[in-house]
């Protein structure tokens, strides 16, 4: 699909003022549309519900916009629960799975009255004994071996062999964990899977669907309990490059329908709810990065410094991940120099793209990385006291606001304000007033 990006240089130009660069910046009109295009697609299903990941995005303002569309929050952390509840979501709107789960983050999902996702077996005591055990509760299921849907060049990048992977538990462990659940006074259970990341096919959460309602039915009826509850969790991804196709979620929404009415029907299961967990669907493409060129070098190659860098968007330096690059004025420019496009840390792999054609960029000229919605600002870090850039809300009416500002070295040393060595670098908060 062809990468424009959702803000003008003269918009940005705007804001420069108020907030410089490197910031997130997030289109409110294309997150409010593309959460009804989703409710709209399973509206076939009555007790539909979408949780978005929070760890995608966890900023509070955009938490607001899809709670005001009709979105729940999926939450794995003590920090994304407190984070939920302040934005106002409670009970049910709430879908808690973690992994390890400290007591302290499973008490407050308990306390909040979460929708709890047990990942292993184990974890039915550890409920019981930290928080109890609610009426609603949903296991995690693993399936082993390799999820494939056959060969395609996007693949499945991160986890297309659930074997390998350290989420969920078998189904007779599910089967056994369900039963135990029962006789400790749950009355209502769902079940949950992942198998595969960024999937960019039609077919994956169908075929998701399809072994998720079968496994339901098996499981509902050896445990002799009511499966209410299916979610298909997240994967269904995002075209990060020009020349991949983006995903139609009105005809995956169908897919789910048929496989719906194909398996769950007929086995007197009509009445079960489908749950969505899409971080990336939901708001990667409605972000971005804007950063400004600040040096050139040449050498063996042709370099371009940002005054971002990789503790600002991690995935390229992380997972050799490919992320669009507009220069913001020169979008109609030809694409005639091929550039190394790297940020300041002392790391070789801080590069946000390798070997890229682009047209000539000149010092103070803006560069605008594409797709950083989710996992973006999520993933930043303070190596080399690197510090996190703002975040910025394009609005609807196409004004601005800041939604997180950036983080100062009064922020990154905050947590030795305790010692002589903070007086040191601040003295002026000693001052008497």
């Amino acid at each position: 699909m062809e990468k424009k990006p959702f803000v003008t240089e003269a918009q940005i130009q705007n804001i420069l003022p108020d907030v410089p660069t490197p910031f997130h910046i997030y289109d409110e009109k294309g997150i409010r549309e593309n959460a009804r295009r989703i409710n709209q697609a399973f509206s076939w299903n009555k007790g539909f519900k979408e949780y978005f990941a929070v760890k995608a995005l966890p900023n509070p303002s955009i938490l607001e916009i899809l709670r005001e569309e009709g979105c729940g929050v999926d939450c794995s952390s003590l920090t994304e629960l407190m984070l939920s509840e302040a934005v106002g979501f409670e009970g049910s709107e709430i879908m808690f799975s973690s992994n390890q789960t400290p007591s302290e983050d499973m008490k407050k999902a308990y306390d909040l009255g979460a929708y709890i996702n047990l990942d292993d077996a184990t974890m039915v005591g550890f409920l019981e004994r930290v928080a109890g055990v609610p009426e609603t509760v949903f296991c995690r299921y693993n399936p082993g071996g390799t999820f494939s849907l056959g060969q395609s060049k996007e693949g499945f990048q991160v986890m297309d062999k659930p074997g390998d992977a350290k989420y969920g538990m078998t189904e007779a462990q599910m089967v056994e964990s369900f039963k135990q659940l029962k006789a400790k006074g749950a009355k209502n259970f769902g079940i949950h899977a992942f198998l595969a990341s960024n999937t960019l096919s039609d077919d994956y959460y169908p075929e998701l669907a399809g072994i998720l309602f079968q496994l339901a039915v098996r499981v509902s009826r050896a445990a002799g309990v009511h499966i209410g509850y299916i979610n298909l969790s997240g994967g269904v991804g995002i075209p990060y490059r020009p020349d991949q196709r983006e995903n139609d979620i009105m005809a995956i929404g169908e897919g789910v329908r048929k496989k719906f009415e194909e398996i769950l029907v007929p086995a007197g299961m009509g009445d079960v709810s489908i749950f969505t967990e899409l971080g990336r669907f939901m708001t990667g493409p409605y972000g971005a990065l804007v950063t400004t060129a600040i040096h050139e070098k040449h050498i063996y190659k042709e370099y371009i410094g940002l005054d971002a860098c990789a503790a600002n968007l991690m995935r390229p330096a992380m997972y050799g991940a490919y992320h669009h690059i507009t220069v913001l004025g020169k979008e109609d420019a030809p694409c005639d120099h091929v550039y190394d496009v790297v940020g300041g840390l002392c790391e070789n792999n801080d590069k946000f793209a390798i070997d890229r054609a682009l047209p000539k960029i000149d010092i103070g000229d803006l560069v605008y990385i594409h797709d950083t919605g989710a996992h973006g600002s999520a993933m930043g870090y303070n190596y080399n006291g690197k510090l996190r850039s703002a975040e910025v809300l394009l609005c609807e009416d196409g004004s601005h606001r800041l939604i997180r500002r950036a983080e100062t070295p009064h922020d990154y040393f905050a947590t030795l304000d305790f010692t002589p060595f903070f007086k040191q670098m601040f003295p002026g908060d000693f001052e008497e007033k």
